[in-house]
C-alpha cells in the first residue's frame, strides 16, 4: 500500500468532497469491478458523513452498487486526467476490459471489500442508503462513508493542502467536451483562525 495513505477521521470526511471535485466510484459484486467518473458529487452530512453521487442506470458501475449495496469514492489528480476522462467516456457494457484499457490499477483496503483506484489523493469506502425513489427517479445515490482515508502529502490535519503539494497532485474539475480545470491558488479571508 502507498506509504502516504492515511485514515481521516469520520468528522473530517465531509471535507475530501467539500471543494467539488471530479471523483471516481467504483464497485464489486460477484467477481465484477468497475470505475466510472462522476462530476455529480457533494458531501451531504457531517457525523456521520454521508455524501451523494449520480449514477445514470446504463452505468455498469450503478448495477455493481446496486447489487452489493456499497460503493467507493476517490478523488483522482491532475496525473490521472486522462483516466479521468477514459473511465467516463467507456462503457464496461462495450469494452469488458475496460480498465485495463484506461489504465486503471487497483488495490484493497484492510475490511473493506471494495475496489480502490491507485493514485488517487482521497478515498472513501461507502455503504448505501437505499431510497428507492429518489435512486430510480433522479438517479441520485447516498452513501454514509464508513471509512475515509488521504494522500498526506496533500490532505493532513483534516485539511487540503493543494498549495504546498506538487501540482500533479490538484484535483480535477469536469467542465464539459474532456475539458477540466486543477484546483486553484488558496484565498483566505480575515477569518483565519476559525476552524
Amino acid at each position: 500500500m502507498n506509504e502516504h495513505i492515511a485514515p481521516v477521521a469520520q468528522e473530517k470526511a465531509y471535507r475530501l468532497l467539500n471543494h467539488g471535485p471530479t471523483v471516481l466510484v467504483s464497485a464489486r459484486h460477484g467477481g465484477v469491478e468497475n470505475v466510472m467518473a462522476a462530476a455529480w458529487s457533494c458531501a451531504l452530512d457531517f457525523l456521520p458523513p454521508k455524501l451523494t453521487v449520480v449514477l445514470d442506470k446504463a452505468t455498469k458501475t450503478r448495477e455493481l452498487v446496486e447489487r452489493s449495496g456499497a460503493f467507493a469514492i476517490q478523488v483522482p489528480t491532475v496525473a490521472q486526467l486522462e483516466l479521468t476522462y477514459q473511465v467516463g467516456h467507456r462503457s464496461m457494457h462495450d469494452a469488458v476490459d475496460k480498465l485495463a484499457q484506461c489504465g486503471v490499477e487497483l488495490f484493497g483496503m484492510e475490511g473493506h471489500d471494495l475496489p480502490f483506484v491507485v493514485g488517487c489523493s482521497a478515498w472513501l469506502a461507502c455503504r448505501v442508503i437505499s431510497e428507492p425513489h429518489i435512486q430510480r427517479t433522479y438517479d441520485l445515490f447516498i452513501g454514509e462513508v464508513v471509512s475515509a482515508w488521504a494522500d498526506s502529502r496533500v490532505f493532513s490535519n483534516g485539511h487540503w493542502t493543494f498549495e504546498t503539494a506538487a501540482p500533479e497532485l490538484r484535483s480535477l474539475h469536469y467542465v464539459a467536451g474532456g475539458h477540466f480545470y486543477a484546483i486553484g491558488d488558496a484565498q483566505d479571508t480575515g477569518n483565519v483562525g476559525l476552524p
